[in-house]
């Protein structure tokens, strides 16, 4: 997902719901990166976009709400944050940190099972990962969401966390994005870690 203006990315994205579901931990490797899983994640993906979708989500082999293709997924009702237990699909790194990010805030986070019937109870909905950071999400097929200011708290907390001393110094998130895209020309940082380097490369590169 590449970087754009925060203003748009608060609008959310669109996400289908996935054919294919992240299998049994049984039958592969879950907790790697591992190519044979990338496979239907990439199906997925290239499917949902063919409906015009940005993503989609992909439920697991019980029936559960998983996650998206390629990010992890957490959704918010009356407050309180809920988000799939990874026990059949990779723990993210931004998941972990937006939850660590949360609970400083006071916030309470329950990791559990989510059957797609809930989704209507949820009012939003979003995407954290490498790529994604934090993505809001306005829509998973026929389910609706509106993105707010809580949304809108974990996408610039995230972005503080990544990029401290830039937002120190008073850049803007829109000013951080186009500068960490520009010098990890032409796809960007596809891992958190390359995040954090770019991040520290554009703040310590001298004044022009």
């Amino acid at each position: 997902m590449a970087s754009v203006n925060p203003t748009e990315k608060l609008k959310g994205i669109r996400l289908d719901v996935a054919e294919y579901r992240r299998p049994d931990p049984k039958t592969a490797p879950c907790a790697s990166k591992a190519t044979g899983l990338y496979v239907i994640r990439t199906i997925s993906k290239h499917a949902a976009e063919a409906k015009g979708y940005a993503d989609a989500m992909m439920l697991d082999y019980r029936g559960q709400v998983a996650e998206a293709t390629d990010a992890n997924i957490f959704f918010i009702k009356d407050g309180v944050i809920h988000t799939p237990t990874p026990d059949c699909f990779l723990n993210g790194i931004t998941r972990q940190t937006v939850i660590e990010l949360a609970k400083r805030r006071g916030s309470e986070v329950i990791d559990r099972a989510i059957l797609p019937e809930e989704l209507p109870s949820f009012s939003e909905c979003f995407l954290t990962g490498s790529a994604a950071e934090v993505t809001p999400v306005s829509e998973i097929g026929p389910h609706r969401f509106t993105p707010s200011t809580i949304s809108e708290t974990w996408m610039n907390d995230d972005r503080k966390e990544v990029y401290p001393a830039a937002v120190a110094a008073g850049e803007t998130l829109q000013a951080i994005s186009s500068a960490i895209q520009s010098v990890t020309a032409p796809h960007g940082p596809k891992t958190r870690g390359a995040k954090l380097n770019a991040g520290r490369a554009f703040t310590d590169a001298p004044a022009t």
